[in-house]
C-alpha cells in the first residue's frame, strides 16, 4: 500500500489570521457548529494571480488538475536564516525536473512555527530561481515558510510573487512535515478551498509515495 503523508498545518486560533467562534451547541440546538474566520493566506495555503496583481486568475478558476501531480523534493535542511534559495541549491533535481512537474523545498522551517523567525527570518526564493521555475514550467512551487519572499521587504514580495504567478507557477506556502517524506519524487496535491474570486485560500496538502521497493509509478498511473 502507498504511504499518504499529510503536509498541512492544522488551523487553530493561535495561527495568524485564524479565529473560531461558537455558533451552535448540541445541548441547545441538537448539533455543534462554529463560525470560522480565515484570512485567505492563513496556514498552508495557495496563492492566486490576483494576490499580487500578477494576472486575472482567481483561486476558484484554477482547475483541479493544476493542483496535483508529480513533485520533486529538495532537501535544504540547515539553510541559514534569510538565505536566498538559488537554482544551484536544487542540485541534480535541476536536471531531472520535467516540464509540468512540481518542486517542494524542504528547509525544516516549519519547526519554527511559533517563533518570530518563522516569519521574519525565512529563507526565500531568489529571483533567479523564480525565473528558472517559470522557464521550466514548474506546476507548483511549495515551501515551508509562510511566504516565498521576505515579508518585510515589499518590493521583493511583489517581484517574486509576480514573477512566479505571472509565469503560471502556483505557489503553496506554509507546508509542514516534509521531513517525513522518504522519496526524492512523490505525488503531491494541494487542494484549495473555492472562495468566489478569491486571491488565495487554505489548502489540504498531502503527498503519496510508494512503499519501499515499489516503483514511483505504482503511486499514480498517470505518471
Amino acid at each position: 500500500m502507498p504511504r499518504f503523508i499529510d503536509l498541512t498545518l492544522t488551523l487553530r486560533p493561535s495561527l495568524r489570521g485564524v479565529e473560531f467562534s461558537p455558533r451552535f451547541n448540541f445541548a441547545d440546538h441538537g448539533w455543534n457548529a462554529q463560525t470560522l474566520h480565515l484570512y485567505s493566506h492563513c496556514g498552508t495555503h495557495m496563492d492566486a494571480q490576483t494576490h499580487s496583481a500578477a494576472g486575472p486568475e482567481t483561486i476558484d478558476a484554477i482547475p483541479i488538475e493544476r493542483c496535483l501531480g508529480p513533485a520533486w523534493v529538495v532537501n535544504l535542511e540547515g539553510i541559514p536564516p534569510k538565505a536566498f534559495i538559488t537554482v544551484e541549491h536544487l542540485g541534480a533535481v535541476a536536471q531531472k525536473l520535467a516540464s509540468g512537474e512540481s518542486l517542494l523545498l524542504r528547509t525544516g522551517w516549519s519547526r519554527l512555527l511559533d517563533q518570530a523567525s518563522y516569519r521574519d527570518a525565512l529563507p526565500r526564493v531568489s529571483l533567479d530561481l523564480a525565473r528558472w521555475c517559470v522557464e521550466r514550467q514548474v506546476k507548483i512551487l511549495g515551501v515551508e515558510p509562510p511566504s516565498v519572499a521576505d515579508v518585510n521587504n515589499l518590493p521583493e514580495v511583489i517581484q517574486i510573487h509576480q514573477t512566479l504567478l505571472g509565469g503560471g507557477v502556483l505557489i503553496v506556502e506554509g507546508l509542514v512535515n516534509l521531513e517525513s517524506l522518504t522519496r526524492e519524487k512523490v505525488f503531491f496535491a494541494a487542494l484549495p478551498l473555492k472562495p468566489w474570486q478569491g486571491d488565495g485560500a487554505p489548502v489540504r496538502a498531502f503527498a503519496i509515495e510508494p512503499e519501499p521497493g515499489e516503483p514511483a509509478n505504482r503511486v499514480n498511473p498517470l505518471w
